[in-house]
């Protein structure tokens, strides 16, 4: 049975962002690829707000973008760099859109108990 073939090849990626980094600019197929990424990787994530997931794509394309020339090419796997930069990406374009309350501190959430009859029971919930 031949082997699946991968949506985007590291060795491509890799071979994209060395020549990227020796113009000092983006080539258009490097930017495609990191585009490419970025949205296949967003689906293994889900979002109940469709704009949600749209706005944390967009964080993390302007994150790829951003820093794709703190690439070390003495560093081979450049797929799972670029899937890390994304992720985080994600990840700040959601705390962007959805902050905590309350920065450094819990949530306690009491759950009262159904047979409890004063206010002072129950269990709580961090």
């Amino acid at each position: 049975m031949p082997r699946k073939k991968n949506y985007l090849n590291n060795k491509d990626l890799y071979a994209q962002i060395v020549q990227s980094k020796e113009e000092d600019k983006l080539t258009r197929e490097a930017e495609k690829m990191l585009q490419m990424l970025a949205e296949r990787a967003i689906n293994k994530l889900n979002y109940v707000n469709e704009e949600d997931r749209k706005d944390c794509l967009q964080f993390a394309l302007l994150d790829l973008w951003k820093y794709w020339r703190n690439f070390n090419p003495k560093y081979t796997n450049a797929f799972a760099y670029f899937t890390e930069i994304a992720k985080r990406g994600y990840a700040k374009g959601w705390n962007k859109i959805h902050p905590n309350k309350y920065k450094g501190t819990l949530s306690i959430d009491r759950i009262n108990s159904k047979d409890s009859d004063s206010g002072n029971s129950g269990m709580f919930n961090i």
